[in-house]
C-alpha cells in the first residue's frame, strides 16, 4: 500500500506517535477490500480494466453500471434502446425490422413482468445498477452522443430486456434465423476447456475460456473485477449486463461455449377462417396491435401499426398465401439468470456451483468449470424441450401445428442433461461440438440420451482441440496458452496428403505450381505463413458436404472425413483459387498477414488466425475490405487461461480493448499483443492494481 503514504518529515521524536496514529488512519481509509471498506471504489487499470470493490453488494452493482458507462456509454444506450423496441423512434427508420422483432416477440412487456418476479434484494440490485448508469450520465453528458441520450434515463425493467433479447432473440434464437424459417448455423462460438491436475504440470487445475463472438453491437465483452462482501469475482459480461457470464474466484471458475443447443421450434398452422387448427378444433388468435413511432430525416414521427398474433406455440413470425408460422422459444417463463450467474461467481465449490446450476435459469451454453480442489467439469447447459418424438435434425425442420403431440410444454431437468465431473483422461474440450466428444475415452454417450439432445459429428476445429489435448500429458499455463494461439489447420493435415499428389498427377501447370506452394506451406495461419491464402480460398471452394471419399464417423471422430471423392474436382478448384490468388495478389505464396489485418482506427497490423471450418484452434473471421485486405469481424475476443494454483495464476485479453466509448485510450491498447498471440497478467490484487493504476474513482 506504498502509494498511500505521503513524505513525511519527522520534526521531532515526540511527534512520532501522531505521525503514526496519522498514517494508520489513512491506510485503513483508503483500503478497499470487501471486508474493510467504507467506501466504494473503482480502481481503473492501466488497460481500462474496472477493479470495482463496494462497501456493499447494492453499491458495487451501482459502481458497476457506472465502470460500463464510462467504458461503453453510447453503445450500452443504445442497445438498451433497441431493447425497449423504441429504436426506430430514437433513430430512424433503420431500426424498424429491429423493433418489429423485439415487440413481436414481447421482450418490453416480459421484462416488466420479470422485473416484479426477482426476489426484492436482488431487484434492488438491479435498481442500483441502473441508477448507477444515470449518475455517471448526469454527471458525464458531454461524453455521451446526444443522440442516445433520449433513452434516459434508464430503469432496471431496461436491463431485463436487453439480457432478454440478448439471450432468447439472438443466441437462441435470432430474427436472421427465422427470417428463413430454418435452422442455419450461427457465427458465435467458443472454445472452452478444463485440465485435471493429473494433466496439469503444476498439479493444479486449469480452466481455458475463449469466447469467439462478433466485434460489435451487443457481443462486445467487458473485463472486470467485482469485489463486495461475499464476492471477489474476476471475469466478463457482455456490455450491458449487470454481472460477470463468463468469471473465476480464488476458489473456482467456468466458462461458456456455445453448445449444440434447440430451444426454439417454428410450427406450420392451418388456418381455418380467423383462426387456426389444433388437436381437430378451431382455436382463435389472440391478436392484438401496437403503434410503432418512426423518427423521419426531418425529426418528426410517423407512425406504422403492428399486429401481433399468437398461437398456443408463441407468436406467428410469416404469414402469406394462407400459411402462417408461429415460433416457440425456451424459457420465457424463467426470469432469474441474473441472479444464477450472480450466485455462481459467489460459489466457493464445486456443490455450492451446481446448486446454483441446477436453477435452470441459463436457457443454453455449455457450462466448462473447473476448480482449487482440482474438479473438473463439462455440462450441456440449457432448457431443452421434453420433445414426444423425433430426432435432432427432425426438430431443425418446420414442425407440424396441428396436434399437441408435437407442442413440448416441459423442459428436462438438470440430472437428464449430458454431464461428466472428473474424466479419467484428466481433461474436458469445447469447441461447439456436441457433448459426446468432451473428452477421449468418451465418457457421456449419445445412445443414453433422447436422440433430439443435441447431433452426433465432430468438426475440425474440435478435432484439433481435442488432439492437442491428448497429445500432451503435462501441460503448463504458458503451453496451454501457447496452444489457445494455434493456428494450424487440421483440416490442412488432414488432406493436404491426398490434394497434393492429386495436383501433380493433373499435369496442369499452374496446378502444379499451387502444389508446390502448399508443399513447402507451413499449414499454419500466422502472419508469416505462404500457401494459407492458397488454401483457404480452396476450401471455400469445395463442398465439405460431398468432397470426402470416407465421411465423419462415430467410430472414428477424430481421423475423418478423409480421401476426396472426386480428386480431379478437387484440383479444379485448386486451380480456380490459384487464379484468384495470383490475379489479386501477383504471388501464390503471399503471407496471410499481407492480406488478413488488424485494423481499427491508428492500428494496423498482420493478422494471425483464421476460420474454425478450417480446424484453426484460434478463431478469427474476417470480411472483405479494400485493397483486396480482409479485417477481423468476429472470433477470439475475451480470453482468461487460469491455473488455480495458490494464489490463483490468471492471464487475460480482450482482444479489441475495453471501451468503445471515442477518445478511450483502451479501444485498441491490447490489439498489439493479440496480434503477437500474447494474454496480459490479469491483476486482482491491491498491490498488482494500484502499481499499475490509471485512475481511481470515489463514491
Amino acid at each position: 500500500m506504498s502509494y498511500l503514504y505521503k513524505t513525511l518529515k519527522r520534526k521531532s521524536f515526540r511527534l512520532l506517535p501522531f505521525v503514526l496514529s496519522l498514517v494508520f488512519a489513512l491506510v485503513l481509509g483508503c483500503y478497499s477490500s470487501a471486508q474493510m471498506a467504507k467506501s466504494t471504489e473503482i480502481l481503473w487499470d492501466t488497460y481500462g480494466i474496472p477493479h470495482i470493490y463496494g462497501k456493499d453488494t447494492q453499491s458495487a452493482f451501482q459502481a458497476f453500471g457506472w465502470a460500463q458507462m464510462q467504458s461503453h456509454g453510447n453503445l450500452l444506450l443504445r442497445l438498451y434502446g433497441q431493447a425497449r423496441g423504441r429504436a426506430a423512434e430514437y433513430w430512424g427508420e433503420k431500426y424498424l425490422e429491429s423493433d418489429r422483432w423485439v415487440q413481436t416477440m414481447g421482450v418490453p412487456e416480459r421484462a416488466r413482468s420479470w422485473y416484479k418476479e426477482q426476489n426484492p434484494t436482488f431487484r434492488n440490485y438491479l435498481d442500483a445498477f441502473a441508477a448507477g448508469i444515470n449518475a455517471y450520465a448526469q454527471e458525464h453528458r458531454e461524453k455521451l452522443d446526444d443522440e442516445v441520450e433520449v433513452v434516459l434515463p434508464v430503469k432496471a425493467e431496461d436491463v431485463l430486456a436487453h439480457l432478454h433479447r440478448v439471450l432468447h432473440f439472438t443466441f437462441v434464437v435470432n430474427p436472421q434465423q427465422v427470417a428463413g424459417v430454418a435452422k442455419k448455423e450461427s457465427k458465435a462460438g467458443s472454445n472452452g476447456w478444463a485440465i485435471a491436475p493429473s494433466r496439469s504440470a503444476s498439479g493444479k487445475a486449469m480452466l481455458l475460456a475463449n469466447p469467439h463472438l462478433p466485434w460489435s453491437d451487443l457481443f462486445l465483452w467487458y473485463e472486470a473485477q467485482v469485489t463486495a462482501p461475499g464476492i471477489d469475482a474476476y471475469g466478463a459480461a457482455l456490455v450491458g449486463i449487470p454481472v460477470l457470464a463468463i468469471a473465476f474466484n480464488d476458489n473456482l471458475g467456468w466458462t461458456h461455449t456455445v453448445n449444440t443447443f434447440d430451444g426454439w421450434d417454428t410450427y406450420a398452422l392451418q388456418l381455418v377462417d380467423k383462426g387456426y387448427r389444433f388437436d381437430g378444433k378451431v382455436r382463435p388468435f389472440e391478436t392484438r396491435t401496437l403503434s410503432l413511432k418512426v423518427k423521419q430525416k426531418d425529426g418528426t414521427l410517423r407512425t406504422e401499426p403492428l399486429v401481433i398474433k399468437r398461437s398456443i406455440h408463441g407468436p406467428v413470425v410469416t404469414e402469406k398465401d394462407g400459411q402462417a408460422v408461429a415460433l416457440r422459444v425456451v424459457g420465457l417463463d424463467r426470469p432469474g439468470v441474473l441472479e444464477q450467474w450472480w450466485d455462481m461467481a459467489r460459489s466457493q465449490n464445486l456443490k455450492q456451483f451446481e446448486t446454483a446450476l441446477q436453477r435452470l435459469q441459463l436457457p443454453m451454453f455449455t457450462v466448462m468449470y473447473a476448480d482449487k480442489d482440482g474438479h473438473i467439469m463439462h455440462l450441456f447447459n440449457g432448457q431443452v424441450p421434453v420433445r414426444q418424438q423425433g430426432d435432432f435434425k427432425y426438430w431443425q425442420g418446420i414442425i407440424p401445428g396441428d396436434s399437441s403431440k408435437t407442442l413440448w410444454t416441459k423442459i428436462h431437468a438438470y440430472q437428464d442433461l449430458p454431464r461428466i465431473v472428473d474424466p479419467k483422461s484428466g481433461w474436458l474440450q469445447n469447441a461447439n461440438d456436441p457433448p459426446w466428444t468432451t473428452t477421449f475415452p468418451t465418457t457421456i454417450k449419445p445412445d443414453n440420451y433422447p436422440p433430439y439432445m443435441a447431433p452426433r459429428f465432430m468438426d475440425f476445429r474440435a478435432q484439433r482441440s481435442a488432439r492437442m489435448l491428448d497429445e500432451d500429458e503435462k501441460i503448463s499455463l504458458n503451453e496451454m496458452i501457447e496452444y489457445k494461439h494455434s493456428t494450424r489447420m487440421e483440416f490442412a493435415d488432414r488432406i493436404l496428403d491426398d490434394l497434393i499428389p492429386a495436383a501433380h498427377k493433373s499435369g496442369n501447370e499452374l496446378a502444379i505450381r499451387a502444389a508446390n506452394v502448399l508443399e513447402t506451406w507451413d499449414k499454419q495461419a500466422n502472419a508469416e505463413s505462404r500457401g494459407a491464402v492458397l488454401f483457404a480460398l480452396w476450401a471455400q471452394e469445395m463442398d465439405f458436404d460431398t468432397a470426402f471419399s470416407q465421411p465423419w464417423t462415430e467410430d472414428s471422430p477424430r481421423t475423418t472425413p478423409d480421401g476426396f471423392a472426386n480428386p480431379q474436382s478437387a484440383v479444379t478448384a485448386l486451380e480456380a483459387a490459384a487464379v484468384k490468388v495470383e490475379k489479386a495478389y501477383g504471388q501464390l505464396d503471399v503471407p496471410w498477414g499481407k492480406v488478413f489485418r488488424l485494423k481499427h482506427e491508428n492500428v494496423d497490423l498482420p493478422a494471425n488466425g483464421g476460420d474454425g471450418d478450417l480446424g484453426i484452434f484460434r478463431v478469427l473471421n474476417f470480411a472483405p475490405s479494400e485493397k483486396g485486405h480482409f479485417l477481423p469481424v468476429a472470433g477470439d475476443s475475451y480470453v482468461a487461461a487460469i491455473e488455480f494454483s495458490q494464489p490463483v495464476k490468471a492471464m487475460a485479453l480482450t482482444s479489441y480493448g475495453n471501451s468503445s466509448q471515442p477518445g478511450s485510450a483502451h479501444t485498441v491498447d491490447q490489439l498489439p499483443l493479440f496480434a503477437r498471440k500474447e494474454l496480459r497478467p490479469v491483476w486482482r490484487s491491491q498491490d498488482d492494481i494500484t502499481a499499475h493504476l490509471e485512475e481511481r474513482k470515489v463514491f
